[in-house]
């Protein structure tokens, strides 16, 4: 007798029964506890100049090799449309509150919108986002709400009227997440946080919501974890793309430059848990280089992660989690 995940995904491919594609995928990621994940890191030296400028170029073939390898596609047109379909309405969640440097790289964004493009998605039904325009405009993204093209803006104070609840998460979810979207492409930047130990895929929806300053206590455990159990996040996203160029190995999630280098990769996923699990690997890899004491040593334990894992939200395990590198 076939699994419910062969048996779902067989439906995907006959198309049968009244489920769509994108109800599909969302059962297919609704509970990882008992499966093993995939989180591809591509690294190529050549997306920064010598002045740490980002090459689009480069930027865009890395995000496109990450998606392929992920994805299992033969070609890059296959490799978007296994994510998504041409009549999705995608957001694209940045991270952008401590402007450049500490923030998702825009050539990083492009790459993902031109991936979108390829699916067949209308650039007008594409929607780069997060807290607020004043965000957006100082990490380096061109504003755009109503013009021709790829829109780009903040949800300001556009949330939901009434809270949303899930676990120990109170709080009202912005209605690009909730209302306009019909996907999610999740594109944080990695980098160290001086209260959840690290930011990257999970705690980037902290800029989806009203009131991320009252989910903050136990190093945001457990409230990253429900927040990211409520359906609009869990059952909207499909795609992960982290921008991990420079990460910053301490003192964020500000800039600091002098704990900032160059690691001049792209991880992409589908499982927020796992990928945050080797973002994670990835900091305290760097802190050990120099000679800093680890997270958890400082107070600062990634606790979020396993709390996530036993919600079944993804991975923890790194025994569980195929890390397939590229370059």
């Amino acid at each position: 007798m076939p699994s419910r995940r062969e048996f779902l995904k067989e439906m995907m491919v006959s198309g049968a029964g009244l489920y769509t594609p994108a109800a599909i995928f969302a059962l297919l990621l609704q509970d990882k506890r008992d499966a093993h994940s995939t989180v591809v890191e591509v690294r190529n030296p050549n997306v920064q100049t010598e002045t740490q400028r980002v090459r689009p170029e480069v930027a865009q073939a890395m995000v496109f090799e990450a998606v392929r390898r992920l994805s299992g596609a033969k070609n890059d047109r296959d490799a978007w449309r296994h994510y998504f379909q041409p009549d999705d309405i995608v957001g694209i969640k940045v991270n952008c509150l401590f402007g450049r440097g500490a923030s998702t790289r825009p050539e990083v964004v492009m790459a993902v919108v031109e991936g979108l493009k390829l699916a067949g998605v209308k650039p007008e039904n594409i929607i780069i986002w997060d807290r607020s325009d004043g965000d957006l405009a100082k990490a380096g993204f061109t504003l755009n709400r109503e013009g021709a093209g790829v829109r780009c803006y903040g949800t300001n104070a556009d949330y939901d009227p009434q809270p949303t609840r899930q676990g120990s998460f109170q709080g009202r979810l912005s209605k690009i997440l909730s209302e306009r979207i019909t996907a999610l492409v999740n594109v944080p930047i990695l980098k160290d946080h001086g209260i959840a130990g690290i930011t990257c895929a999970l705690k980037n929806h902290y800029g989806s919501i009203d009131n991320p300053g009252a989910h903050h206590g136990n190093n945001c455990n457990p409230y990253l974890a429900d927040l990211n159990a409520v359906p609009a996040i869990r059952q909207k996203t499909r795609l992960i793309v982290c921008d991990a160029i420079r990460p910053i190995a301490h003192g964020g999630p500000g800039l600091r430059g002098d704990y900032a280098w160059d690691y001049n990769a792209i991880l992409a996923s589908t499982d927020p848990v796992a990928i945050d699990t080797v973002g994670w690997q990835i900091i305290e890899a760097r802190r050990k280089q120099l000679r800093l004491p680890t997270l958890a040593q400082e107070g600062r334990p990634v606790r979020y992660l396993q709390t996530a894992a036993q919600l079944g939200l993804g991975v923890h395990d790194p025994n569980r989690i195929q890390l397939v590198r590229v370059g």
